[in-house]
């Protein structure tokens, strides 16, 4: 595992970041974050520079994820690198944002694979395992020696996962799980599936290994966003799990899955603004570089409105992203604040990218760009993790003290 203890040689504020990133930091937020907190950065922004940028147009192209990436981003120490022990440095929420922006400037296919990896299976082992699934499990999944994904969501309940058929019935030592799990990242590829299902004490969460007698995954395929990421079916028919695979800390209901998903959905607040900025550093230069009725298009109106826009709701999402961390680090962090965050950038992300669209005109939409790519994913990030209406219904409901979901 790479260490990511600050080195003294680190520039507080080094010239060559300001160079390569002109205008992405427009409030020089970089100088309120901690040397450690720049070096987890600039680490992972070179580790997608130099691996994952050369080779993620071509899997995004045949529809692969790129596994050899795996073992290095157990190297790197990213995977539930917020985590304390069990082979997870626990560096500060900040910088685990700040892995997820990277990660998602490279492509919301790896983004996707580290935050399932880190906040949807590695965290609910940690906050509700035993210390037998701890050890077993936790120093594995983090040096990237075993995958794993999460099953809540199914073919007939997404928003509404209270609504959940999958079953497990206690037989004696074993339970036996009936049911299946849709669009779940990982699937096909994963060692281990922390999958919920209804008991008759409440909705409970299982590690369910690959290999059980009873449990298949298939992977779904006709995706136009995603492309460069494992997305899956789960299919349990009369599946045997040992009663020692229960979550024994997840006897609240989905109180505990609820739990997991705030967890991606930082992640995810994070990771669209590195998805913004890649959009935006790539019409500006194509702006700046294109020439129509005899100068750079950069010098219409209209394109530099586009661009100032632009640039505007990265500065915001960029400070509001900062402000999150620092209260979950604090833990004086709500739920509903995790959905602001994670609505608005992925909103605004989004149009960025349309905007990027427009601005690289036919060129926006060859392969040759980063940015048609970033927008097809940001439209399954729009809708994952609890789309953008059910986050305005949570905001809703708690400014206003009314339900709107009755």
């Amino acid at each position: 595992m790479v260490s990511f203890t600050p080195k003294t040689s680190v520039p507080f504020f080094a010239e060559i970041e300001m160079e390569r990133f002109t205008g992405l930091d427009y409030y020089r937020v970089d100088e309120l974050y901690t040397d450690e907190e720049r070096l987890v950065r600039n680490t992972v922004r070179d580790f997608v520079d130099a691996e994952v940028l050369p080779i993620i147009e071509a899997h995004h192209r045949q529809g692969t994820f790129p596994l050899a990436l795996i073992p290095r981003l157990g190297e790197l120490g990213v995977l539930g690198a917020n985590l304390q022990g069990y082979g997870c440095p626990g560096i500060t929420e900040v910088a685990y944002g700040l892995i997820m922006q990277e990660l998602e400037r490279g492509d919301s296919g790896l983004r996707s694979f580290a935050s399932v990896q880190g906040a949807l299976v590695m965290f609910p082992i940690r906050a509700f395992g035993t210390e037998a699934q701890k050890i077993g499990w936790l120093p594995r999944l983090a040096r990237g020696e075993k995958v794993g994904c999460f099953g809540l969501t199914e073919p007939d309940y997404g928003s509404d996962p209270g609504g959940m058929v999958t079953k497990a019935v206690r037989r004696g030592d074993h339970y036996i799980l009936n049911g299946s799990k849709l669009w779940i990242t990982n699937g096909t590829i994963s060692d281990v599936a922390v999958v919920w299902a209804r008991t008759d004490e409440g909705i409970r969460g299982f590690l369910v290994e690959k290999g059980m007698p009873g449990f298949t995954a298939r992977e779904i395929e006709g995706k136009f966003s995603l492309r460069a990421s494992v997305t899956s079916e789960l299919i349990f028919q009369d599946c045997r799990i040992p009663r020692e695979n229960l979550l024994p800390g997840t006897a609240q209901g989905l109180k505990a899955a609820f739990a997991c998903l705030n967890q991606a959905r930082y992640g995810i607040a994070w990771g669209a603004v590195g998805a913004a900025m890649t959009c935006y550093d790539v019409a500006l230069k194509y702006a700046k570089t294109r020439v129509q009725f005899g100068r750079p298009i950069a010098g219409f109106q209209l394109v530099q409105q586009k661009l100032v826009y632009m640039l505007t709701e990265i500065t915001k999402a960029q400070l509001l992203c900062l402000r999150l961390g620092q209260l979950k680090q604090a833990e004086h962090v709500h739920h509903t604040q995790v959905s602001l965050a994670k609505m608005n950038n992925v909103d605004k992300a989004r149009e960025i990218a349309r905007l990027a669209r427009e601005i690289l005109g036919a060129a926006g939409i060859v392969d040759e760009y980063p940015v048609i790519r970033h927008m097809l994913n940001l439209e399954t990030l729009y809708t994952y993790e609890g789309t953008h209406d059910i986050h305005t219904l949570v905001l809703g409901q708690d400014i206003t003290d009314l339900s709107a979901f009755a």
